[in-house]
């Protein structure tokens, strides 16, 4: 249990591939976020919220990402909504800047992605240039180029320059296309 507190100036996306996570904030939502949903909690100027886990529910593993939004003090917004199927060996987009085809959004340029890769699967990482793309082995090993990571390792990408990954076993991965030059908050309530 994480009880009730409040958050301003962040993007909180809550990814949850294993297990459940339960959301209850002020505005009287009661949420669970699983493998079928994704959830997006713009803060803004200011946003209330607490999480938990029952005793009953299937172990928990996540993530729970922070972005800074490009502006302080944003209309605060909750979006939690179900989300396409994983299909193996293809990048999965989860969340978009405002106005791109992802189902979901965070205020400022970045993208994310999730993939299920069979050991010995390939795939190009998401590029874009003059924009990073920052990756993450959640589960499993990959090979990158010719740097091997594990489950909790990453890497980044600079400047659009493609690569390939290999799965070296069977690995969920995701990927982060970030513009390096947008404009960003600095007062969120966690890393300041």
């Amino acid at each position: 249990l994480i009880r009730m507190h409040q958050h301003k100036n962040e993007e909180i996306i809550s990814w949850v591939p294993e297990g459940v996570m339960r959301h209850d904030d002020r505005q009287g939502n009661e949420l669970v976020t699983d493998p079928d949903h994704l959830m997006v909690m713009n803060a803004g100027s200011g946003f209330w919220h607490a999480e938990e886990t029952d005793a009953d529910d299937p172990p928990l593993r996540m993530l729970q990402i922070f972005v800074r939004p490009h502006s302080l003090d944003l209309e605060p917004d909750i979006q939690h909504e179900p989300i396409p199927d994983p299909v193996d060996g293809e990048w999965r987009h989860l969340f978009g800047p405002e106005g791109s085809d992802a189902p979901l959004s965070a205020r400022n340029a970045v993208h994310f992605y999730d993939t299920h890769l069979e050991e010995g699967e390939r795939i190009d990482l998401p590029t874009e240039p003059g924009w990073d793309t920052y990756f993450y082995v959640f589960d499993g090993a990959i090979t990158a180029g010719d740097t091997h990571l594990g489950k909790t390792e990453s890497g980044l990408l600079v400047d659009g320059s493609g690569t390939t990954v290999t799965a070296r076993e069977d690995s969920l991965l995701v990927a982060f296309r970030i513009n390096p030059d947008a404009p960003i908050t600095r007062q969120g309530t966690i890393g300041r």
